[in-house]
């Protein structure tokens, strides 16, 4: 059976780095590429930690890109710092140089020629904002055609945002963090009719990351892959943390743990609102993850750093 070809679309957040780690343990996949978005990470440290990762992996040979468009309204510098740290963790230094490629190109034109060249339709998975995608549509409209489907984390439809009125003034509190870094490029990818499966604050907000989950990561930490994990997710346990983009990047692994619910929506670009998904008759129709079967959802994300 031929392989589900994935290209994946990052910003560098520490959760992103985990959803990347859980797709290369996905036999089924074959990864075309990894693309770092310059939103919620410094840019080098994002590339770096992303190229030591697939090394440590064994993916070597699995290109990475860096994006080069900027968003309207950047992350937090707090946010955005776990890059950093992540690129230092001694797991991730033990050799002297990265084997992983950098391509010379940047990242949306990487997405443009792997959509062209690749021999089936491919499934972004899109664990930041949309620009690199809207860019790159913009740049090739015809690779439209070339994308089965987005699998997006993003958004959130009868939920509050998670956009801190306290860290932006002047918004209401509707917005979600990978829409509101962008909104109108993520209102230009609602234009197309590309098949779009949003993974909202909705679900992820019932599905946090635990104490009990990372002491039990600890307790296998002698595979390697659990070992980084459990680093990582031991930098954001003071903080309220979810399983924002690995609960995304799962449904890729294992459709069947959860349930989808179509909903008519529109972003919106502008006012206090910006960066909000909202409910709206007639509006453009996605699927969004609407529950999961939470207890298959730990048990296998155990199972593949298990590794």
């Amino acid at each position: 059976m031929s392989k589900q070809l994935v290209l994946m679309d990052h910003d560098g957040g520490v959760d992103d780095y985990l959803a990347t780690m859980l797709l290369l343990t996905m036999d089924h996949i074959e990864l075309l590429g990894v693309v770092a978005t310059p939103a919620d990470c410094y840019i080098k440290a994002s590339v770096s930690a992303t190229r030591k990762i697939l090394d440590l992996m064994g993916f070597s040979h699995i290109p990475v890109a860096e994006s080069t468009v900027r968003g309207i309204n950047p992350f937090p510098r707090l946010y955005r710092r776990d890059s950093l740290i992540v690129d230092h963790l001694p797991i991730l230094n033990q050799n002297e140089f990265i084997n992983t490629s950098l391509v010379a190109e940047t990242g949306q034109d990487f997405m443009v020629r792997v959509l062209r060249e690749a021999s089936a339709p491919v499934t972004l998975m899109v664990t930041g904002p949309l620009t690199t995608v809207a860019v790159a549509l913009e740049k090739a409209p015809e690779i439209a055609t070339k994308i089965q489907k987005i699998v997006w984390m993003g958004g959130a439809l009868n939920v509050p945002g998670n956009v801190e009125k306290s860290l932006e003034a002047g918004q209401d509190g509707s917005a979600e963090w990978n829409v509101y870094w962008d909104a109108i490029s993520a209102a230009q990818v609602w234009e197309t009719e590309i098949e779009i499966i949003m993974c909202p604050l909705d679900l992820t907000n019932n599905v946090p990351v635990t104490s009990d989950l990372v002491r039990q990561m600890g307790r296998q930490r002698n595979y390697p892959i659990s070992d980084l994990a459990g680093q990582c997710y031991a930098l954001v346990i003071p903080q309220d943390y979810y399983f924002w983009d690995v609960l995304a990047t799962a449904y890729l692994g294992h459709p069947e743990f959860y349930q989808l619910r179509e909903w008519e929506t529109e972003i919106i670009t502008t006012g206090l609102s910006q960066g909000r998904t909202k409910l709206v008759d007639g509006g453009r129709k996605i699927q969004a993850m609407d529950q999961v079967d939470k207890t298959a959802f730990y048990a296998y994300v155990l199972r593949q750093f298990a590794r």
